[in-house]
């Protein structure tokens, strides 16, 4: 007798593919790099703050699905990808979160949903306190806006990402096995599932002189880390957590919570899969959130 784990088992991982055209915009002194597809909706896509992340690594095997009948505008943050390396001052997601509404600016969007991927996710939820009118709704996957647990301390003092990159400039150097450790340990539930393509494009970003300088300084030039509780509560947008049972950095206690600070929060939680859902099953990530953007769509 087959059983749902024997079919989640089966389930292929796909790599992003070919990368889109580049696209870059000047947005309040900075230069972001970004790619588009698809027609429709206004929907802007943030990745997460892994070393060698970049929009299209860790979008690019689900934005087929959503561009479909959307508009996905897929961003490479400031910092990452071919972004301005710029170092930040002050209080870090304020700082990305200015940047991004002068970016939605730049390319005519006045209000979007968003889709974000860890720290492109803590970056939206201060974007939607701060600019309320410009989000229509919040996807959030493995992001950490407050720095507390419910049931616990969190892993690492909240720190486990930080010691990672560390880690993985740190020594030797960026490496490929070194990168496939790291994806394998804190960002996907199944190893045997990561396309070699995934760790090529992580591995070859991560060398970037940029990235590599901004991650030996001994300063912080990635701005003053903030707490986002106060700003949780001021978020009106609906908004689905969407996690993974098995992630590695937060457990599915930590998101109930979230989903019940923000005023209109929901959580799903799916199995088989760690950090990167949208990487590691991308038709069961569409499916979902496609769902929840129809109800806001027509509620």
């Amino acid at each position: 007798m087959k059983t749902a784990t024997d079919a989640a088992d089966r389930l292929a991982s796909p790599a992003a593919g070919p990368m889109p055209a580049s696209r870059f915009a000047a947005a309040s002194g900075v230069q972001y790099h970004y790619l588009e597809l698809g027609s429709g909706p206004d929907t802007i896509f943030l990745h997460g703050g892994g070393p060698g992340c970049t929009g299209w690594s860790d979008f690019g095997p689900v934005a087929p699905y959503f561009a479909v009948d959307r508009r996905c505008v897929i961003v490479d943050i400031l910092q990452y990808g071919q972004s301005e390396k710029c170092h930040i001052s002050g209080p870090m997601w304020d700082f990305h979160a200015a940047k991004t509404v002068a970016l939605m600016d730049a390319l005519g969007i006045g209000t979007a949903d968003f889709i974000c991927n860890s720290w492109g996710g803590t970056i939206a939820l201060c974007l939607a306190a701060r600019h309320p009118a410009r989000v229509r709704s919040l996807v959030i996957t493995g992001s950490m806006p407050v720095f507390y647990g419910p049931l616990a301390p969190l892993p690492e003092g909240g720190r486990r990402g930080r010691n990672a990159r560390d880690v993985y400039y740190g020594g030797t150097g960026p490496t490929r096995e070194k990168m496939r450790d790291l994806i394998s340990r804190l960002e996907w539930h199944d190893p045997d599932r990561l396309p070699g393509e995934t760790v090529e494009m992580r591995w070859r970003q991560s060398l970037d002189e940029g990235e590599r300088e901004l991650a030996a300084r001994s300063d912080s030039p990635r701005g003053d880390w903030q707490d986002l509780t106060d700003e949780l509560a001021l978020i009106e947008a609906p908004t689905l957590f969407m996690w993974g049972r098995e992630d590695a950095f937060l457990t599915p206690d930590y998101p109930m919570m979230l989903a019940r600070m923000v005023k209109r929060g929901s959580l799903h939680v799916m199995d088989h899969v760690s950090h990167h859902l949208q990487e590691e099953r991308p038709a069961a990530y569409h499916a979902v959130v496609d769902g929840f953007l129809r109800s806001v769509d027509h509620p």
